[in-house]
């Protein structure tokens, strides 16, 4: 049975639950080993694996599909991308700002398309050509705008998530560990009161996450913030949320306004793959949360 359970992000659709595990598991065992553990053996890591949910159906595409500046088809995705780019900025000198000469920005989404598709255009440019991101293609960063809001307005694509996460939780789980939009399905499953009477899970620990983007992820919650107060997930004795200071997907950092003083944010340094799972997970910081949740004491705070 799993003691942890890890819940990965965008972009793990051509995966699998056993190539994923092949990446991610040794690198939490090699963080939470670093903080002087305990460390579970292998078996009881599990993994929760939804990527195929985005999978595209249907005829085969050379290289993936060939996501360009007009496939940014929504208000949600315009303005997710829009904040990306404008976090890189803040982060990365080397990047020019919405509002830099030259860039042909910022727009809202009520603008032409031409400005639309400009200003799209502009911001992938900067965006890839950021020293953390810099190869990274468009349809890749396409790609994961679609994920995160795909799974924040289909509902049966979020259910099905969900789903995959709560069948790999036991009686025996302590711990659950999620990226980037694994963290919106880890904090959606743990508040779900149909399913999460019998669990005794006492540490979530989130990386890379966007739950604290208000307009486009907090608002949008299942179940939905009041006042800008989001719920505490029943289950959770304690919550740990690990940013690295220059990922453009963890844009709001403090979870602690939103999700209350028990969330305790840190920070850390991923070098150039700041959004990387990987880094996050053989991180000291990440593997002392980890730890802190496995303690036996954990069961009496």
């Amino acid at each position: 049975m799993s003691k942890v359970v890890f819940v990965h992000g965008v972009g793990k659709q051509y995966l699998s639950e056993d190539s994923l595990a092949r990446d991610v598991v040794p690198e939490l065992l090699g963080g939470t080993r670093l903080a002087g553990g305990p460390v579970p053996s292998p078996e009881e890591v599990g993994v929760a694996f939804y990527g195929d949910l985005f999978r595209p159906a249907g005829t085969r595409v050379m290289g993936g599909i060939p996501y360009d500046e007009a496939d940014v088809e929504t208000d949600e995705e315009f303005a997710l991308l829009m904040e990306w780019w404008a976090q890189a900025a803040r982060t990365d000198p080397e990047v020019p700002g919405p509002d830099a000469t030259g860039t042909r920005g910022p727009v809202g989404w009520a603008a032409s398309r031409t400005l639309r598709l400009n200003a799209v255009r502009a911001a992938l440019d900067a965006l890839t050509g950021a020293g953390y991101l810099r190869g990274v293609l468009d349809r890749a960063l396409i790609g994961s705008l679609k994920q995160l809001t795909g799974y924040l307005t289909d509902d049966t694509v979020r259910l099905a998530a969900r789903d995959r996460l709560a069948a790999r939780i036991t009686p025996d789980t302590r711990v659950v560990v999620a990226h980037s939009l694994g963290s919106v399905v880890a904090y959606e499953t743990l508040c779900d009161p149909a399913r999460n009477g019998d669990w005794d899970v006492r540490m979530l620990v989130t990386l890379g996450s966007p739950l604290g983007m208000r307009a486009l992820v907090l608002s949008r919650l299942d179940p939905t913030p009041a006042d800008g107060r989001a719920v505490w997930p029943k289950p959770l004795r304690a919550w740990t949320n690990v940013a690295d200071s220059t990922d453009i997907v963890a844009v709001v950092r403090d979870l602690r306004p939103a999700f209350g003083d028990a969330v305790t944010d840190v920070l850390v340094h991923n070098g150039s793959h700041m959004h990387e799972a990987t880094r996050y997970l053989t991180a000291v910081e990440t593997g002392r949360a980890i730890r802190a949740g496995l303690l036996p004491e954990a069961a009496a705070e």
